[in-house]
């Protein structure tokens, strides 16, 4: 009996790499990608930083027979971003401390912490715009809107306008450097490697952060 090939890309998919999660679902794998990731608490692991500018650049060009339409990612982009932040909230307002103490994950832990932070430093609206930018932040940050009562209306504001800019803007980042450079094909995955450790680095340095404000 042969094997079905579509069964065979199911298996094969790996849920870290934005190219092979693209080509299995395309745009649409980008809306339930990023709801997971800013919406549910198991998603933090999730690149949705890489995965934004990497369907940007497969709106100019195609890797492994994928081309994206910039119009078809743009759209599931902001509703999976959006879709995802309100449920997350939602999920905080109606027990997100409790889930929090349950989950024991240390990169969670640490996650909730700095999100408590930043909205104390910040202010709400500041710092649910800035959270967008973070991974692992913009995870828990949601939840931690519900759990610490931030005002639904300012929330639901910050969070459309935190999530536009995120998704809009690193998509068309994308999509400015693959118009910009000819063949960029040629380079895709030197590309997408690079974006991958810039998307890396806000962790890095959320963690030297965590560790220098433990010794102290």
């Amino acid at each position: 009996m042969i094997p079905d090939p579509t069964a065979l890309t199911s298996l094969a998919l790996n849920p870290l790499d934005a190219n092979s999660l693209l080509a299995a679902f395309g745009a649409l794998g980008i809306a339930a990608v990023l709801f997971a990731e800013t919406g549910l608490l198991v998603g933090f692991f999730l690149p949705g930083d890489s995965l934004l500018f990497t369907a940007g650049l497969l709106c100019t060009t195609s890797k492994n027979g994928v081309h994206l339409n910039l119009a078809e990612v743009l759209v599931c982009a902001v509703v999976g971003a959006i879709a995802g932040a309100q449920v997350g909230y939602i999920i905080g307002d109606k027990g997100g401390k409790a889930l929090l103490a349950r989950n024991k994950n240390r990169h969670l832990q640490q996650g909730a912490a700095r999100a408590e932070e930043i909205l104390a430093k910040y202010g709400h609206a500041k710092a649910i715009v800035l959270a967008r930018f973070i991974p692992v932040v913009r995870t828990v940050l949601n939840p931690m809107a519900g759990a610490l009562d931030v005002p639904v209306r300012t929330f639901t504001l910050w969070q459309i306008v935190g999530g536009l800019l995120w998704t809009v803007g690193v998509t068309l980042a994308g999509y400015g450097l693959g118009s910009s450079i000819p063949n960029i094909d040629t380079y895709l995955l030197p590309i997408i490697a690079l974006i991958v450790v810039l998307s890396l680095i806000p962790i890095a340095l959320e963690l030297m952060r965590s560790r220098k404000a433990a010794r102290s």
